[in-house]
């Protein structure tokens, strides 16, 4: 028998959400209720002819838009094929055995999968009423930590941390810790955290800051993220980047994106308040709910038998949302926000389990 390495045959797959089936309408991927600008689209089709050619593994276009968006040093930005490959390749380059790398609670998930793949160890530090603690990170903090990973706004629970809680935090941080600040959804906050204050901190040399084009800018499919990252991190990084990870299309969709502002913040905006709506109904219905800076909401239910109850009366209408036991909330569903149509159908559901 052909064995994998012991650390890799031990890790359990990572979970991706449940698609369901024909006809579903899935609330449980965090994508976007709304098209990519058509700007992005039509740059997109120009480009199909190039196929046959390997992408530019220094996605000029791209960095170059991101630079002029957000006033940065092009020569800082990496990209990747989502966030999800700048994070792998931060946890391969700077932790391994004996090494651990430090979350929260509620942070995204995937994180705890990549420091299994280098066999560091993940640990959590504790959340408070479901939002990053600055204080209970530094107490978790300890002479193996290597890398703290904080989500700003928070994903599954949407809350968000004021800048001043970061900036404090990277004070109070060891010089040889690696802060990585992940903004997956920070456009949909940006308007109350000025995002100037968080890459500042990427020029101290301590700190990366990443961002997607999987979310407000309507982008899951092209598998475009970056990242700020101080140049002797990224030089180490880009030593375990594939060479050519966005193709394409992907590339000058990302940048035709990027560079419709309008759109995106429109997008944002129409998000939001669908959002607020669906949080007020789920509200009114009982339910908890945290005030959302992204594109979803968590629900939080009277007890896990009746949010699983909740969970099956939508399968049933083929509306599928995000259970949350993985994460230790069995008591939660979350939402990602779609049209006004569709989350008005959900509360629908929910009022006839709940009432």
């Amino acid at each position: 028998m052909i064995r994998a390495v012991p650390h890799v045959a031990a890790m359990a797959p990572y979970a991706l959400a449940d698609l369901g089936g024909e006809g579903v309408i899935s609330l449980a991927q965090n994508e976007s209720a709304f098209a990519a600008s058509p700007a992005a689209i039509a740059a997109g089709k120009r480009v199909l002819d190039q196929m046959p050619l390997y992408p530019d593994p220094e996605w000029p276009d791209l960095r170059a838009a991101v630079a002029e968006v957000h006033r940065l040093d092009p020569a800082k930005v990496l990209c990747g094929a989502g966030s999800m490959e700048l994070i792998t390749c931060l946890i391969r380059a700077f932790a391994g055995p004996g090494d651990r790398v430090l979350g929260t609670d509620y942070g995204y998930a995937f994180v705890s999968s990549a420091s299994a793949q280098v066999q560091a160890e993940y640990v959590k530090a504790r959340e408070r009423a479901l939002t990053v603690s600055v204080d209970d990170i530094l107490a978790a903090v300890t002479p193996q930590t290597r890398i703290v990973f904080v989500c700003n706004p928070g994903n599954p629970t949407g809350t968000l941390i004021p800048n001043a809680e970061i900036q404090r935090l990277r004070a109070g941080l060891p010089a040889d810790v690696l802060l990585v600040v992940d903004q997956a959804y920070a456009e949909f906050a940006d308007a109350e955290n000025n995002p100037a204050e968080i890459f500042a901190l990427a020029e101290r040399g301590d700190t990366v800051v990443m961002r997607t084009l999987s979310k407000a800018y309507g982008l899951a499919g092209a598998r475009a993220g970056w990242g700020y990252f101080p140049p002797q991190i990224a030089g180490e990084v880009r030593k375990l980047l594939n060479p050519n990870n966005i193709s394409i299309p992907s590339q000058v969709m990302a940048a035709a994106a990027m560079q419709d502002q309008a759109h995106m913040r429109d997008t944002v905006a129409k998000t939001a308040a669908i959002r607020d709506g669906f949080a007020a109904g789920c509200r009114a219905l009982g339910l908890t709910v945290p005030q959302s800076h992204t594109n979803f909401v968590l629900m939080r239910f009277a007890s896990p038998v009746q949010a699983q109850a909740a969970d099956a009366a939508l399968r049933a209408e083929k509306l599928l949302m995000r259970g949350m036991g993985g994460y230790g909330l069995s008591d939660c569903l979350r939402a990602t926000i779609s049209s006004q149509n569709v989350m008005d159908r959900a509360l629908a559901v929910l009022k006839g389990v709940l009432t």
